[in-house]
């Protein structure tokens, strides 16, 4: 295996490990998932916190249809609802309502807190991913 592989691998497990636990422990906390936690996030940060759906698709990382369906869940919550465009009657949005914008900052606590527990996790039982996670960091400084 060539180092660039090695390093792939360990990006790949920092990342599955790290994503296992914010999604659990913001399902448990809040009952909402990564996804949803993340449209949310997008959305409040958002102009008007609104976005067009393709809009949200790409922020999140989803496709047409999985995008369709976050939102969806978001729509049934009270979390978003959907707006047309003004220019393009076939453009829909995705607008954060005040339950949305309450529900993420009361889950963006949770989110930073398990964010770092689970980072700390990693570096302790994993010198390799602690040498990765210390060049991440200090790339960002």
């Amino acid at each position: 295996m060539s180092e660039d592989e090695r390093l792939w691998d360990d990006v790949v497990a920092l990342h599955a490990r790290v994503e296992g636990d914010l999604g659990a422990e913001l399902a448990r906390r809040h009952g909402l998932g990564l996804s949803e936690y993340r449209a949310l996030g997008h959305l409040a940060a958002a102009e008007k916190g609104e976005l067009r759906m393709s809009e949200l698709a790409t922020a999140v990382g989803l496709n047409q249809s999985s995008v369709t369906r976050l939102a969806t869940r978001l729509y049934d919550a009270g979390y978003a609802v959907r707006d047309l465009c003004p220019d393009d009657k076939r453009g829909i949005y995705a607008v954060i309502t005040d339950a949305g914008r309450t529900r993420h900052a009361e889950a963006q606590r949770t989110y930073r807190r398990t964010l770092t527990t689970a980072l700390d996790a990693v570096a302790e039982e994993s010198p390799r991913l602690a040498s990765l996670l210390g060049a991440l960091r200090s790339a960002l400084v």
